[in-house]
C-alpha cells in the first residue's frame, strides 16, 4: 500500500452548543492544521499516488469553502454540530467525490490537527463509499 499526503491550515468560527463541551459552547475561532492522505495499491503510470500539486490544489478548494466562515451559518452544516470529527469527514468526502476519477486511489484520509495533541481522521474507503 502506497500513500501521499498534503498539509493545509483552515480559520473557522463555530460554536458547539452542548454542555459536554464546556466553554466552546460558544462561538470561538480554531485553526486546524489538516493533512489529506490518500492511498493507492499500486503507483499510476508516472510511479507516483498521485500529483502532489494536484493533491494540495483539491486540499485548498475544499478548506476554501470553510475559510474564515462561521460554520454556525454554513449550508453543509444546518443542523449538525461542527465537531473535528464531522469537519473530517466534511472533506474526506468532498475529496472522495473527486478523486474517485483517477480509477487507482483505495482510500482518502483526512486529519484535522487541533492542536499539537489532539486530533481527528475519517477514511473513506473509495471502492465502497463508506466513511469510516
Amino acid at each position: 500500500m502506497f500513500s501521499l499526503t498534503v498539509r493545509d491550515h483552515v480559520m473557522i468560527a463555530h460554536s458547539l452548543p452542548r454542555p459536554a463541551f464546556g466553554p466552546a459552547q460558544g462561538l470561538h475561532g480554531a485553526t486546524f492544521v489538516v493533512e489529506l492522505t490518500v492511498r493507492a495499491e499500486a503507483l499510476d503510470a508516472n510511479s507516483t499516488v498521485m500529483d502532489i500539486g494536484e493533491a494540495s490544489e483539491l486540499l485548498s478548494s475544499i478548506l476554501d469553502g470553510l475559510r474564515y466562515r462561521n460554520l454556525d451559518e454554513h449550508p453543509d452544516f444546518t443542523g449538525r454540530l461542527t465537531t473535528t470529527e464531522v469537519l473530517a469527514q466534511h472533506i474526506a468526502v468532498g475529496a472522495a467525490e473527486d478523486l474517485r476519477r483517477l480509477g487507482h486511489l483505495t482510500a482518502v484520509e483526512v486529519t484535522l490537527r487541533e492542536n499539537p495533541d489532539a486530533w481527528a481522521s475519517c477514511t473513506v474507503d473509495l471502492a465502497s463509499d463508506r466513511a469510516r
